[in-house]
């Protein structure tokens, strides 16, 4: 079997498995949401933090929850990382310098998980399992939450409340995450995943000097790192490390888990508006830009330009090969695409135009289908703006799901596809005008540009993968993507629930003759080229500086 056709067949499967998922969990997470029920535990949660669960809530309090509570999380995960010297199994390794502390804590609060250390000689079991592996769980539920609330904004009408952020937070963590990260670590354990808690070992020599290994809970944290969107790895290596990803079929699994509950959350969004129609035409949208970069980046990794290349049937530099240039093509795809930024090969050793395609794929905003609940209000935002376009073109006020897309829904939500370029842009500009950062750049050139460019589109966009070559562990990479990333995500948030806060007062609006069908492969096309003309236009430039020029003179 020759390794495009190997590569085809796992994509095929992929699709098979996620076909199989989107409706049952869509519908799963649609009942959670919709519940009015509590569960035991989720009662004695509330009761600890002193959450009233069926008190409904206005826009401005769903939001002071998600940054009361994020802003605790960041203050404790901080605190952790500096008192790990101190705390028991730690490995005997020291406190984390602070620099690294606060981009590291706005990191995994952030969903992002951007790490510039090397986790295997940095964490300690207490910082792993009761710091990072906790905000796995619960930085996910807050992506999930917020998107949840913009589609009650959608559903409901004459009110503008959009349910309790404490209880959504919980129920979303109780419910959907805790149980399918458990499963998924079972998976993983019997496949392979080391899950321990033993201190370092010495495996023998290497390089005339002894080879050192710690072990720790590394598939419980590997489940819900795929599973939540997050990213980040146990070890420096990521998903390419054999403890934490050992076999193709473990690399096919988690490409799975990463994407399994961004794409069905469309499934949720039609169950929960009562028209599962809207809900395939928003799955049609990303499941086509998904399908096309897949293709668009094995056609580039598999493209034998040179004898070299020709001789090993692909691109393998930086590549596992044990996955192969075509699973490898998925992974990067899909962790660019989601907000997981797992890595199972070294992006800065794709191709160039391959490498430009990862930066693309995070420069969309992460939409297709992106993060925990993030890809979806990312591309419930871009819907509104296709349907304001088309309003323009034939004439008539907008109208989408029933509700009038007036001056303040258009401004919300302009503002909000203007927060991420602008973050990674201005930084990226800073960091390559001033005389200090660009010293953290192992290339020049168009691939040092896009070392960068790559950094803090990954960050702004709460993504988490690094472009490899970069030593991004300095004061100034350390604050900078530390600001991009709580910038990243919680400005953001804050016109998506002002939008859900406005579309929920609003009353319905009756269907006519004149209404856009949005559930039409019509609309779908229009979503798909904005999306792609509004990042193209604002973009373009930075990458004919990065990426574009590096492919072109390969």
């Amino acid at each position: 079997m020759g390794p495009v056709l190997a590569g085809v067949l796992q994509l095929l499967a992929l699709i098979g498995a996620l076909a199989l998922a989107y409706i049952p969990l869509g519908n799963y997470m649609a009942k959670v949401y919709s519940s009015d029920k509590h569960w035991r535990v989720e009662k004695w949660i509330y009761k600890g933090i002193g959450a009233n669960p069926d008190t409904e809530m206005r826009w401005p309090a769903y939001l002071r929850g998600v940054l009361a509570f994020s802003a605790v999380s960041v203050v404790f995960l901080y605190l952790l990382q500096r008192l790990q010297g101190v705390l028991p199994g730690s490995l005997h390794f020291s406190s984390v310098n602070p620099a690294q502390s606060f981009n590291t804590a706005a990191s995994f609060v952030t969903n992002t998980n951007w790490q510039s250390y090397y986790g295997e000689q940095t964490m300690g079991h207490v910082v792993q399992t009761a710091g990072l592996a906790v905000q796995n769980f619960v930085s996910a539920a807050v992506g999930i939450a917020v998107a949840v609330a913009l589609v009650r904004g959608f559903a409901r009408s004459r009110t503008g409340e959009l349910g309790n952020f404490w209880a959504d937070l919980v129920r979303g963590t109780i419910r959907i995450l805790v149980p399918g990260a458990a499963i998924a670590a079972i998976v993983l354990v019997a496949c392979g995943v080391i899950q321990n808690f033993s201190g370092i070992h010495e495996v023998g020599q290497f390089m005339g000097g002894s080879q050192q290994w710690n072990g720790g809970a590394v598939a419980s944290q590997e489940a819900i790192k795929e599973f939540g969107t997050n990213g980040g790895g146990y070890f420096n290596a990521n998903s390419a490390h054999p403890f934490e990803n050992p076999t193709p079929f473990t690399n096919l699994f988690e490409i799975f888990l990463l994407l399994v509950i961004p794409f069905a959350l469309t499934r949720t969004f039609g169950v929960m508006v009562g028209s599962v129609k809207q809900g395939y035409a928003i799955l049609a949208t990303m499941f086509t830009i998904w399908l096309g970069f897949v293709a668009l980046m094995m056609w580039t990794e598999f493209a034998h330009h040179g004898p070299a290349l020709q001789l090993a049937g692909g691109a393998y530099e930086g590549k596992e090969v044990r996955f192969g240039v075509g699973s490898s093509s998925i992974f990067a795809v899909s962790t660019t695409l989601t907000s997981t930024g797992a890595v199972d090969s070294f992006h800065s050793s794709f191709t160039g135009l391959g490498g430009g395609i990862t930066i693309l794929s995070m420069q969309l905003g992460e939409i297709a289908p992106g993060g925990t609940g993030s890809g979806l209000y990312g591309i419930l935002i871009m819907a509104v703006i296709a349907v304001f376009i088309a309003g323009l073109m034939v004439g008539r006020t907008p109208e989408y799901l029933g509700k009038k897309i007036g001056a303040r829904e258009i401004k919300l939500s302009a503002i909000y596809i203007l927060i991420t370029p602008a973050l990674a842009l201005v930084f990226t500009a800073a960091s390559m005008a001033l005389p200090t950062p660009p010293h953290s750049m192992l290339n020049s050139g168009a691939h040092g540009f896009s070392e960068v460019l790559y950094a803090f589109t990954s960050a702004a966009n709460n993504n988490g993968s690094a472009f490899a070559g970069l030593n991004a562990n300095t004061d100034w990479y350390n604050t900078m993507t530390g600001l991009a990333m709580l910038f990243g995500r919680f400005l953001p948030m804050v016109f998506v629930l002002a939008l859900a806060g406005s579309l929920a007062e609003q009353k319905p609006v009756p269907a006519t003759a004149g209404t856009l069908r949005t559930e039409k492969p019509l609309f779908t096309g229009l979503l798909v080229g904005a999306i792609l003309i509004i990042t193209g236009l604002t973009y373009f430039p930075a990458l004919a500086l990065g990426p574009l020029a590096e492919g072109l003179a390969s």
